[in-house]
């Protein structure tokens, strides 16, 4: 998505807060006195204006929102089911019994009264968002993954579909477990708060349950005195990375693909030409790096997981911001199972969505 479009979303979605506001004052407390006018006039220019504008800055918030690197959405949720229904709840016990009383009052059938605009979206948006809060706390939540360190399983820009209840069941917002219905285990891809941005959620691949002692060392998996199957089976390139190892993992019940580099990884600060991703770095894997490179430190791992804690690592080993970097994952900041890719779409890649990811499972 070209650059000025993403400015002018955030200018618009900024936009919906003081437009909205002149619209709820106007709505309800000065267009339903225009209304009662014998004859009644039209919306003043500016505040007719404001009402078109606002189911359209409405929508840049959502857009915002979706294209958010990292946001709360149980948390907005949360601020948009309480505003609307306050909204309604105002409406319903004190503005609706105003209208009717001024009706009646200028000789007016109350009928003919219409209901203010931000009533009827409140009450249209609310049965919505607590329907959305149920289903993203209790069933599935969206997921859209931010960066590359889950390839090749899962690229920058796939939306994926998040099981809440794989690992049991939790309340919004506060994240307390109310009912437990399973545990993770070895190669399941986990949405979860990493511990130095708990605010955000991170994706990778479960390596280490409590009380494994898990290794890892040159990209390569041991679990408990076991070497993990891996076999590499090619090259992989696509214009952003090049003459990457392709391999097979057998990690638990999951056959996956990972990547790997047997020497440092060197990356480019500008894309390479080939790279369809217009604000990417380029990632070499041996051979003679560029003169603006710089190297990718390859991290080992040599520990014991805690009770209660897990380990997380990306299948895109060299190029991973994981449990080698930071430790442990607490059971209590698993957000769920990643299943299946429903969309994808990176705004920064020419070519527009990758048509054949969509219905994917994830491995």
């Amino acid at each position: 998505m070209p650059a000025f479009v993403m400015q002018l979303i955030v200018i618009l979605a900024w936009l919906a807060i003081p437009v909205g506001v002149l619209c709820v004052i106007d709505d309800w407390l000065y267009r339903p006195r225009r209304m009662l006018a014998p004859e009644p006039p039209p919306d003043p220019p500016f505040i007719a204006l404001c009402y078109r504008l606002l189911p359209v800055l409405l929508v840049a918030v959502v857009v915002r929102l979706l294209l958010a690197a990292a946001v709360n959405f149980s948390g907005v949720l949360l601020i948009i089911c309480a505003v609307t229904g306050i909204v309604w709840l105002i409406d319903a016990s004190v503005l609706a019994r105003r209208r009717l009383a001024m009706a009646r009052l200028a000789g007016r059938d109350p009928a003919q009264l219409p209901e203010p605009v931000t009533v009827d979206y409140a009450r249209s948006f609310f049965p919505v968002a607590l329907a959305v809060i149920v289903v993203r706390a209790f069933i599935v939540e969206p997921f859209r993954i931010p960066s590359d360190s889950m390839m090749p399983t899962l690229l920058d820009g796939d939306f994926i579909v998040v099981e809440k209840f794989a690992y049991g069941l939790r309340l919004p917002v506060t994240h307390t477990k109310i009912l437990n219905t399973g545990e993770p285990q070895h190669g399941d891809v986990v949405v979860f708060r990493p511990p130095l941005h708990p605010t955000q959620d991170w994706i990778k691949r479960v390596v280490g349950l409590p009380g494994d002692h898990v290794v890892v060392r040159d990209d390569r998996l041991t679990i408990n005195g076991k070497p993990i199957p891996l076999t590499v089976t090619g090259t992989y390139h696509d214009g952003c990375y090049q003459n990457m190892q392709l391999a097979t993992e057998n990690l638990g019940a999951h056959v996956h693909q990972v990547l790997l580099c047997p020497v440092p990884l060197v990356v480019t600060l500008d894309p390479l030409p080939g790279c369809p991703r217009s604000d990417a770095r380029s990632y070499i894997c041996g051979g003679e790096p560029p003169p603006d490179a710089f190297v990718l430190r390859k991290k080992g791992l040599d520990a014991t997981v805690p009770p209660g804690e897990y380990v997380m690592i990306g299948d895109n080993r060299d190029n991973s911001d994981d449990s080698r970097f930071w430790g442990f994952v607490p059971e209590q900041d698993l957000v769920g199972k990643a299943t299946y890719i429903w969309f994808n779409w990176d705004i920064h890649r020419k070519g527009g969505p990758i048509w054949s990811r969509i219905g994917m499972k994830i491995k």
